[in-house]
């Protein structure tokens, strides 16, 4: 299911499940710049109790970001990563569980599509670099500018794979950071964080599911316990609302289509590596000092409310006069099962049913008209009923050969009217375009030659003149610079060839034309249609791909070893007599070592993360497993307009010729590589202050050998078996710092221990139910809601969770005032020349006063100046706060004024600036520890902790 186009629907069609986070950002006072205190109340009026972090979905944006200049080296990475998981955790402020987890060894379903995404990487890669390489000899060939070629070894994505090094030592690094937080941070100070690393099996956001289901069957378990799941995957919607969890929420980075990206030869804005002309990069400021900044502004993060989706679900799947009792949790199970159809990790979607076609609303309205007759719900806790399915198939099926020509006709239609719009554009430009300084550009554009001031205007219109008549001693393809020489990228004559002509890939099926099902099954399996066995046996594997995938949500993976083996899905006419099909599958099975998947899905390019032993496999033309591992593949289109969007053809990976050749080159592990290839667990860790301390202290004072259970009473409920760490993180004890910019933590208090989730039988049925006891949150959607989908205006989401918010503004009196206080600059506006407010007033303080309100005035009159300056105890040393239970909660403009004296507590921030404006950490002889030279400025926490705790 692709991402971009589920969401982009998902949020059209239902746009209230969408809210905007309120995000507190860190304050600097006197050059030191003060954390947030995130043990304080949430600012977006909700409080969450357990976080949950994709972490897969954080590590990429880190490593190798497209709107931003890659970290230089891996250290950079891990503080990246740092910061990331901070501003989350400032966001959303959990105050029972963090849980992060990072992507384990795959079930064999997956991995096919992990091999696909790796061997598009490595080739696109090469290719990047072949072309990179071409156009910076053509531009340099020319005349053209271009900064040194950066000399650095290229970040192969690819190593974000379980079993390399890179994901040993981020498992490392996020241990450091959990002791270091919860040593020096109060937001931390009560929480219980939970690790699962790449070397426990399992994809993350599955492991965060296993978790949830475990712990829901358990008799301590709190059935209105708020959720909050951070991704950016479009199945984690569909996990959220499998859980049957009533206060789910999910966080997210909000998407935003063609974000700007850097050219990679000469890192400005506004163009790709292949129209890269070479121009020199204007100078940003007045002496070049802003020439390291973006253009683009930091990610906004969105909540979606599943609570809310529930709601629109619950309206859009009621139906009347059925012949059996509505339940409108089969209702959303159902839904999450039709969703499957359109596209997932695991299987390809029919070539019917596409989202931007309104796929998933078609299917919902066939499900209402037939469910009628099916006598009952498609699902069941996961489970499939197969007879049921085969009548809402059959029913698409009908209409499929009207699905194929209509889209046919759009495609048409689309064409037609961007031939229509080139036409008008060729016809409105001038047919000479200047070059050189007087190259038009758009109004606000910085990046283009236009913007530089000419040295001499009347020289560069006179050069431009010859230019136009084509002067024998002039090239109609040469501009001039400012200093009157020549320059070979500039203005040209624009060609009078029609370029509305637009080379389209080929499609020889045709779906649209009579004999469509023969050229399909022709043209991508090989096969005769007639050929009736080869259709039933595609057939039966996709109905077990869907039975398997729906397990999977619901219960967890059925078999590490099933796969679909085919790279295309059947039609929906093609289901009938499916009612009849096992959909059972081999129990005991177990998943792949580390390094085993790194075979199974790496391609020969990224074999250096591999022993060398292994790696030879790869590449050795004698090897018996060489046809894995193609240098070159080719891509079907399948109907689709660009590379990405198409099929990759690769061979499937024979799991017994695979295993059988790494049985010989097992015994050339090292003792690292052969601990980097076994399968671990999850590991637990609190802090000082929490309950479960002393209690696992104790286990490891007494060298406990068994596997001890987790006290429900101490830990919110939650359950499971304690074993003994070997690496642990223990109180008293050094906790080594593998950053090298970071300290070590001299004066560790917390502790970790191995955690495993309670087990249940291998046939146990995790029943997908709203549990007794939850209750359902208030009704948020509104009568007029329900039109808001459709009536095409633009959706503005609302800020935080409370929905009577009032937004702050000036009023007119106020911007009178600014007015006559604040000179006014030549040409940059009545306010353009105005300071940033003093960090005394950080809030806004013309906020509108409310009913029975005091003045501003009175209300800061009546503070003592010494009590102006401190602020609130910190929160654990004040009644503790609880929704719901006589919490008083704070008015906007109380909190605010917390919020500002809160920025000065001077006992409480005594530490001295550092580079970029943060404390620099000390090392062990006493003196700072800096930054290298090299590299982006990183935060460092002061010398005693970011916090005074006693």
């Amino acid at each position: 299911m692709g991402v971009p186009a589920f969401f982009r629907w998902l949020s059209r069609k239902y746009p209230s499940i969408i809210v905007n986070c309120v995000e507190e950002k860190p304050k600097e006072c006197n050059g030191v710049k003060i954390p947030v205190d995130a043990s304080k109340p949430n600012p977006n009026d909700v409080e969450f109790d357990n976080l949950y972090l994709d972490m897969n979905g954080i590590i990429h944006p880190c490593t190798h970001p497209e709107d931003k200049p890659a970290p230089k080296n891996e250290d950079e990475m891990m503080v990246a990563i740092f910061e990331y998981i901070d501003r989350l955790f400032n966001i959303v402020r959990p105050r029972r569980l963090l849980y992060m987890a990072i992507d384990g060894v795959a079930p064999r379903a997956k991995m096919n599509q992990q091999r696909s995404r790796r061997f598009r990487a490595s080739k696109e890669g090469m290719e990047a670099a072949v072309e990179k390489q071409r156009v910076r000899e053509e531009i340099l060939a020319k005349g053209g500018f271009l900064p040194p070629e950066e000399i650095k070894e290229r970040f192969d994505s690819n190593c974000i794979t379980p079993g390399t090094e890179f994901m040993d030592n981020l498992a490392k690094c996020l241990r450091y950071y959990i002791a270091d937080r919860l040593n020096n941070d109060p937001g931390w100070k009560n929480l219980t964080v939970i690790l699962s690393d790449a070397s426990a099996p399992g994809e993350g956001e599955h492991k965060i599911m296993d978790y949830i289901r475990r712990q829901r069957a358990q008799p301590n378990h709190d059935p209105n316990t708020h959720h909050c799941l951070c991704g950016a995957d479009a199945d984690l919607i569909m996990l959220g609302l499998a859980t049957h969890e009533p206060n789910f929420t999910i966080i997210r980075e909000e998407f935003k289509p063609n974000k700007p990206k850097p050219c990679g030869l000469c890192n400005q804005f506004g163009h790709e590596v292949k129209d890269c002309e070479g121009l020199p990069r204007e100078k940003k400021g007045k002496h070049d000092e802003l020439a390291d900044s973006l253009p683009c502004a930091e990610g906004e993060f969105i909540f979606l409310r599943l609570n809310v989706l529930r709601e629109y679900l619950e309206r859009e799947l009621t139906m009347a006069s059925l012949p059996f009792t509505f339940d409108v949790e089969r209702s959303i199970d159902d839904w999450v099962f039709m969703c499957f159809f359109v596209g997932n990790d695991f299987l390809p979607h029919l070539p019917s049913l596409e989202i931007r076609e309104g796929a998933i609303d078609r299917l919902v309205n066939i499900y209402k008209n037939v469910v009628h007759k099916t006598g009952g719900y498609l699902t069941e806790s996961g489970y499939v009923n197969l007879q049921r399915v085969q009548m809402i198939m059959l029913a698409v099926g009908e209409v499929e050969d009207s699905i194929f020509k209509k889209r046919k006709d759009d495609e048409d239609s689309f064409r037609r009217r961007q031939k229509e719009k080139r036409k008008r554009m060729k016809r409105d430009q001038p047919a000479f375009s200047p070059g050189g300084i007087l190259t038009p550009h758009a109004l606000g554009s910085r990046n283009s030659p236009g913007s530089q001031v000419a040295s001499n205007p009347r020289q560069a219109a006179y050069e431009m003149r010859m230019q136009n008549n084509s002067s024998p001693s002039v090239s109609p393809n040469t501009s001039f610079t400012s200093d009157g020489s020549p320059s070979p990228i500039g203005g040209i004559k624009r060609k009078a060839e029609d370029s509305d002509s637009e080379p389209e890939p080929e499609d020889n099926v045709r779906l649209w034309e009579a004999g469509w099902k023969q050229r399909y099954y022709k043209n991508k399996f090989d096969v005769d249609a007639a050929d009736e066995k080869f259709r039933r046996k595609v057939v039966q594997s996709y109905v077990e791909g869907l039975c398997w995938v729906l397990r999977y949500y619901y219960q967890g993976c059925a078999s590490w070893k099933w796969y679909y083996p085919f790279h295309y899905a059947p039609f929906a006419s093609d289901f009938e007599g499916i009612a009849d099909m096992p959909s059972d599958f081999e129990k005991g099975t177990k998943p792949f070592k580390p390094l085993e998947q790194l075979m199974g899905v790496f391609p020969a390019a990224s074999g250096n993360f591999l022993p060398p032993s292994w790696r030879k496999l790869m590449s050795d033309p004698d090897s018996s497993i060489i046809d894995f591992y193609p240098e070159d593949f080719a891509i079907d289109l399948n109907g689709k307009k660009y590379a990405w969007q198409g099929v990759a053809l690769l061979p499937f990976v024979d799991e017994r010729r695979l295993r059988a050749a790494l049985e010989e080159v097992y015994p050339d592990l090292t003792p690292e590589e052969t601990k980097r290839n076994s399968l671990g667990g999850d590991i637990l860790f609190v802090g000082k202050h929490h309950p479960l301390h002393d209690f696992i202290l104790e286990l490891y004072q007494t060298g406990s050998t068994e596997p001890v259970d987790v006290p429900p009473e101490l830990c919110h409920g939650m359950q499971g078996k304690f074993s003994l760490d070997e690496e642990a993180v223990l109180p008293d004890q050094i906790v080594c710092s593998p950053v090298p910019m970071l300290r070590d933590l001299t004066q560790n208090t917390a502790i970790s221990i191995n955690f495993k989730d309670p087990q249940f039988a291998e046939d146990y049925i995790f029943k997908a139910v709203m549990l007794p006891g939850a209750r359902k949150p208030a009704p948020v959607l509104k009568p007029s809601d329900w039109e808001k989908s459709s009536n095409g205006r633009q959706w503005k989401p609302q800020l935080g969770f409370n929905r009577d918010r009032r937004p702050v503004h000036l009023d007119q009196a106020a911007f009178r005032t600014l007015g006559h206080v604040i000179p006014r600059g030549s040409g940059a506006g009545v306010y353009g020349n105005a300071a940033p407010p003093p960090a005394t007033y950080q809030g806004n303080l013309y906020r509108p006063l409310l009913r029975g309100q005091a003045q501003i005035p009175k209300l800061m009159s009546n503070m003592r100046p010494q009590d102006s300056w401190r602020g609130p105890p910190p929160l654990f040393q004040q009644q503790r706060f609880d929704r719901g239970v006589g919490a008083e909660p704070l008015l906007p403009w109380n909190r605010m004024l917390q919020t500002q004296n809160a920025a000065f507590q001077p006992n409480q921030y005594q530490m001295l600036a550092g580079p970029g404006g943060y404390p620099p950490r000390r090392d062990d002889r006493g003196g700072r520890q800096g930054y290298p030279r090299e590299g982006r400025k990183y935060p460092l926490p002061p010398p005693s902790g970011r916090y005074s705790w006693n």
